[in-house]
């Protein structure tokens, strides 16, 4: 589980985080979303120790991230998986290598078995016999297969999602959602993402927190999200032309 204690953030004079605070439970898909400029990606940042609060904690099972010792600070980071919004694939790298590369960089496993977590990491996301594939090669899906791949393969027990459906095709959008949906199940990760993609909030947000303007206004899940009265969080769910026709 992740949880975060009022975390606030400001660049200069400008607020962009207000006090927020949330449970993220392991085993389940959790989501934050929003309009753009309301504070996702920096509150993500928070998160992921790429920006540190001004005020608040994020705890990693119960360990103060925010305040943490540089071991300790390792010690969550090696735990923590990471899928970008562009995939951010090596160019120059095959899949195999870029699946690799968190195994190169933060163990000493030996190759042999740095190899079979490969394999059994693109299994998982449904990929055989690509390794010797370029980035240049692949479709956008499975740029982002790729990546997930990448994200869990140091198995991971945070697994962080930001935009994963941005830039693709509504069909290959749901498959990613259901496959990052399953995964958190198979592997009982703590998952987070990041997404304005109102299809991946009404199929796989089983926990959800939208954030207008820096705050949270609302937190719930799937089966609530379309029944509030909250008109931040309405204008935000209807804005969307398929979310109309249901409303």
């Amino acid at each position: 589980m992740i949880e975060i204690k009022n975390i606030s953030k400001s660049f200069k004079d400008k607020q962009v985080l207000f006090n927020i605070s949330g449970k993220f439970e392991k085993g389940r898909t959790n989501l934050i979303i929003g309009a753009s400029g309301t504070g996702k990606s920096v509150l993500l940042k928070c998160l992921v120790g790429l920006l540190e609060p001004d005020v608040g904690s994020v705890l990693f099972d119960g360990r103060d991230f925010s305040s943490a010792n540089k071991k300790l600070t390792t010690e969550i980071r090696r735990e923590i998986g990471m899928l970008f919004q562009g995939s951010a694939l090596f160019d120059s790298k095959n899949v195999e290598e870029n699946v690799k590369f968190p195994l190169d960089i933060l163990t000493e496993t030996p190759e042999k078995e740095k190899l079979e977590k490969v394999n059994h990491c693109l299994e998982l996301v449904g990929l055989n016999k690509v390794n010797q594939k370029m980035p240049s090669e692949l479709s956008g899906g499975m740029k982002k297969r790729v990546g997930i791949a990448r994200a869990i393969v140091n198995d991971s027990k945070y697994l962080f999602c930001d935009e994963p459906n941005s830039g693709l095709d509504p069909l290959t959008a749901i498959k990613i959602d259901d496959l990052i949906l399953e995964l958190t199940q198979k592997l009982n990760t703590t998952t987070i993402v990041v997404t304005h993609d109102m299809n991946s909030v009404v199929e796989i947000g089983e926990y959800i927190m939208f954030l207008h303007e820096g705050k949270k206004l609302w937190e719930g899940n799937n089966k609530k999200i379309l029944k509030t009265n909250i008109k931040e969080l309405n204008e935000f769910v209807f804005s969307n032309k398929l979310m109309k026709k249901i409303k």
